[in-house]
């Protein structure tokens, strides 16, 4: 007579379900666990904000290169801009800004001097060029020769004590012997964004701008003079990381953004020479 094996109760049978279930279970979140770990490694650090002060020279090369540093690390810019004299008397004043663009070397340097800027993060990131422009196809030759000449009423300079490229176009005329001669008729911007904004409007006929200016809207208009290099001191536009700036990594990540080989290529189709 064949020995029959006893059947498994009903509690035995419920405990290896539950067993089971608790195998299936466990490895269902030891996976998803494995999944959500491997997304977040791919993901960039936690997105952060960047005060930046700007020098209006380079107000339109920075939104480019904004955009495409936020799509590369998320970071996205707070964008203040102005001349660089008074963007200096902001932070000097206490304005919350943690990266300085200026148009010059001399007013980051005082701020490294003062404390204001972290110390070995200065570098330079442009080299300016300054053209005589007017929106007038023909009234500015390419030698600059309409400066002497005086067929117009109005010259539009950028303020040589705030703007660098203020004081570059003053160097200029000075060197042509026409500094006084044209006083009369200069008419100031507080800084070079309104000195554009002067000659685009025709309520100067000409003026001194950044190269940068009249390329960012495309193809340039009207008609100007690239002003040779050797006429002006060279606009070394410097970059520094400010004081406020010093515990916030995605400043230092934007600096370094800076000094990549794309945003160099961005910086020199808007004009400007690089260092």
């Amino acid at each position: 007579m064949q020995e029959q094996r006893p059947r498994p109760s009903r509690t035995t049978t419920a405990k290896a379900s539950l067993k089971m279930i608790y195998r299936c279970t466990s490895l269902h979140f030891f996976a998803l666990a494995l999944v959500t770990l491997a997304a977040a490694a791919g993901r960039p650090a936690k997105a952060a904000e960047v005060s930046v002060a700007v020098a209006a020279n380079f107000t339109a090369p920075l939104d480019r290169l904004a955009a495409a540093f936020e799509k590369m690390s998320g970071h996205h810019l707070l964008i203040s801009s102005g001349s660089s004299g008074k963007l200096y008397v902001q932070i000097t004043a206490g304005a919350p800004f943690e990266v300085l663009l200026s148009a010059d070397a001399e007013r980051p340097a005082r701020l490294e001097k003062e404390g204001a800027a972290v110390a070995g993060t200065r570098f330079t990131y442009a080299l300016g060029k300054l053209v005589l422009w007017s929106s007038d196809p023909g009234l500015v030759d390419p030698a600059g020769a309409v400066l002497a000449g005086g067929r117009f009423r109005h010259l539009a300079i950028p303020n040589p004590e705030l703007a660098p490229y203020g004081a570059a176009a003053r160097q200029v005329l000075q060197g042509l012997n026409l500094w006084e001669k044209l006083a009369p008729r200069l008419v100031q911007g507080e800084d070079i964004g309104q000195t554009y904004q002067f000659v685009a409007t025709g309520n100067a006929e000409l003026g001194f701008v950044a190269l940068s200016q009249v390329r960012a809207a495309g193809k340039p208009q009207g008609s100007l003079w690239i002003v040779p290099a050797e006429r002006y001191r060279p606009i070394e536009q410097q970059a520094v990381l400010l004081t406020r700036g010093k515990g916030n990594p995605a400043a230092r990540a934007f600096l370094d953004f800076l000094r990549s080989a794309p945003a160099r290529t961005l910086i020199q189709d808007f004009g400007y020479g690089l260092p």
